[in-house]
């Protein structure tokens, strides 16, 4: 087996320089194979409030400049032991939201031909369903772990029954999800009604909210998702306003109280003995960033996740 390429030296090459793909990985089309793609989806037609998530791919690109190929957390090298690409974006419609949604399913069942994981950069949340569908399609229904301050299972906004605020709920009504395992976290803050909470429960979740680890503790709300996803396959979906404004002020629908960046950081390690069949982090809105913030929050938390998966594929 030929040796993985890896990042760009930085002791070579200046990190401020070239081209900006994820922790400066080679493009798909420069290595003969690939077990991981990293991938952008520019699309923001489904939010309900601040637009400027369709610029969160190559602003968290932009951010990932200074990630190093050894993860001591994890102790892993994921970009040794495993080939991690940069596939570029997926091109959707801006105007057509149903176009877009079928689009990024079909790219992402293409994609998901040529390498065993995909990982997503959003985008805004929206894209989950049709990346669910893919996963899906291979995998059967999945578990679905899922990091917000936002339910995302309303019904419809003004009618439409596709938006940022709906894919969990599609997802269930489809029959992707694994009705037994699947977990919101760090979900906070006001909701329409009671009935809310009633229907994300019918839909197959259940929830360990930002106010239960500020109670509990990390520790603890880590055994509840662990003893909620057992040993199904796993999709995780990661919304960067999970992550309090003090620390992702870059997103759309922002909402105080929420998890801090280690606390997500340390709650997505703990996930070493899962098996993740894909993953995104969605709803970076970069001209509501300040010094890089969200973007730097984001790349790192995409880091774990690749770290987690080039780990897992190594042990099978």
């Amino acid at each position: 087996m030929t040796e993985n390429v890896g990042p760009i030296d930085a002791s070579q090459n200046p990190r401020y320089s070239g081209i900006a793909t994820f922790a400066r990985l080679p493009r798909i089309e420069d290595v003969p194979r690939a077990d991981i793609a990293v991938v952008g989806i520019p699309f923001d037609s489904g939010v309900s409030y601040r637009p400027g998530t369709r610029f969160g791919p190559s602003h968290v690109r932009e951010s990932s400049r200074l990630l190093r190929p050894y993860n001591p957390a994890q102790d892993v090298s994921p970009f040794a032991i495993a080939q991690v690409v940069d596939a570029g974006d997926i091109p959707v419609n801006p105007f057509d939201i149903t176009a877009a949604v079928n689009e990024v399913e079909s790219a992402a069942v293409a994609l998901g031909e040529q390498v065993s994981r995909i990982v997503t950069i959003g985008g805004d949340h929206t894209v989950a369903l049709p990346l669910l569908r893919a996963v899906a399609a291979k995998h059967g229904p999945v578990a679905v772990l899922h990091f917000d301050a936002h339910l995302d299972t309303w019904d419809t906004y003004f009618g439409a029954p596709i938006t940022h605020g709906t894919p969990f709920r599609r997802a269930s009504e489809e029959g992707l999800i694994d009705l037994t395992a699947s977990c919101h976290v760090g979900t906070r803050g006001p909701l329409y009604s009671k009935q809310d909470l009633e229907d994300d429960e019918r839909l197959g979740f259940s929830i360990v909210s930002s106010e239960y680890i500020e109670e509990h503790g990390v520790e603890a709300g880590i055994q509840r998702i662990l003893q909620r996803i057992g040993d199904r396959p796993l999709y995780v979906s990661i919304d960067i306003d999970v992550l309090d404004p003090a620390h992702a002020p870059g997103t759309g629908t922002p909402e105080a109280g929420g998890l801090t960046s280690r606390e997500l950081l340390r709650i997505l390690r703990a996930l070493s003995a899962t098996t993740i069949v894909g993953a995104d982090v969605v709803e970076v809105s970069p001209a509501y960033d300040h010094a890089q913030m969200t973007g730097i929050a984001a790349s790192h938390v995409l880091y774990e996740l690749v770290t987690l998966i080039a780990a897992q594929l190594a042990r099978d």
